[in-house]
């Protein structure tokens, strides 16, 4: 494993035994990931598609049926102390003892990891997400959003130079969502390696360097951003003009002009071999008089549909 990979995940498998009628489920199917050390990593899927299994895995909640895992260069299995404090996770599951307080929680987190008193960061932590004004209050007097921001808190006591957020902000406001990562991005210039698992697609493409996608067990994709976002060759320009037109020149017709209304043209195309600027000019061409243009480019939404739509998992 090199010194500069995080997580090192080599042809993973996991298949649940079936019972009775249940035939067997095959969850993960030859998975292989290498995690750069210092990156902020997602790791996307539709429901059902394996993530959670992976992540439980990574954590020791679940055992893998074949292929090999290392945290921070500590094999899961045979370095499995040493893997676990190189980790930290914030599960789906509202997990949390309601006759604890939020500070109680983090200290005892913090104890079960061996952190020393005088090392301890409760109090930074219960500021970074937001429950300072609520660190004496029991967990189960809590709301459904602040019991996840003290997950993510617990995930963040031993200071783990991995840490996993499954879903961390599903339930949480867009205020303290935005604080939140503040946080985690704060964290990961200060070296913390993130991977993060979302199913809010726009948070995955403004934090993440790397991404990740898999479905029915299997893994379809795994590129830097900016090369998958160059996956779909699409983008769409809308052109309001001044006056209501009848009908679509015959130049701009050639372009892929679709006429939405009568002052209202679209033009969907491949960047890659059309510009905005030669339809722009084009339409300046037919003698049509402009009062507004504008662009929207492929998103990473588009992108994950395409890929997972065209997915079937027959070829697995």
């Amino acid at each position: 494993m090199s010194n500069s990979i995080a997580v090192d995940i080599q042809d993973v498998s996991k298949t649940y035994r079936g019972s009775g009628k249940q035939a067997e489920k095959h969850a993960l199917k030859g998975i292989s990931l290498e995690i750069p050390k210092g990156s902020v990593f997602a790791l996307l899927g539709p429901n059902g598609a394996g993530k959670s299994t992976l992540i439980n895995i990574m954590a020791g909640l679940v055992i893998k049926s074949s292929g090999s895992v290392s945290i921070h260069g500590y094999d899961i299995e045979n370095d499995m102390r040493a893997a676990r404090r190189s980790i930290g996770i914030v599960p789906q599951e509202l997990n949390l003892d309601p006759f604890f307080t939020p500070r109680e929680l983090l200290d005892l987190q913090a104890g079960l990891y061996g952190v020393p008193k005088a090392d301890r960061n409760t109090e930074e932590i219960l500021k970074a997400i937001g429950l300072a004004d609520k660190a004496d209050a029991y967990a189960r007097s809590l709301s459904g959003g602040m019991r996840r921001r003290l997950l993510v808190g617990k995930a963040m006591v031993h200071s783990p130079p991995v840490l996993v957020l499954d879903e961390p902000t599903a339930g949480v406001d867009v205020q303290l969502r935005h604080q939140l990562w503040e946080y985690v991005v704060g964290l990961n210039k200060l070296g913390t390696t993130v991977l993060l698992t979302t199913h809010y697609l726009e948070e995955a493409e403004t934090l993440c360097d790397t991404i990740a996608i898999i479905n029915h067990g299997r893994l379809i994709a795994c590129e830097d951003k900016k090369t998958m976002m160059n996956k779909l060759d699409h983008k769409e320009m809308v052109i309001s003009l001044l006056h209501p037109l009848d009908e679509i020149p015959e130049n701009l017709a050639a372009l892929g002009a679709d006429k939405m209304d009568p002052t209202t043209l679209t033009f969907r195309y491949p960047p890659s071999t059309t510009s905005g600027a030669s339809i722009v000019s084009a339409v300046s061409e037919a003698g049509l008089e402009m009062r507004d243009v504008t662009t929207h480019e492929a998103e990473l939404e588009d992108v994950f549909v395409s890929l997972t739509q065209n997915d079937t998992g027959t070829n697995a």
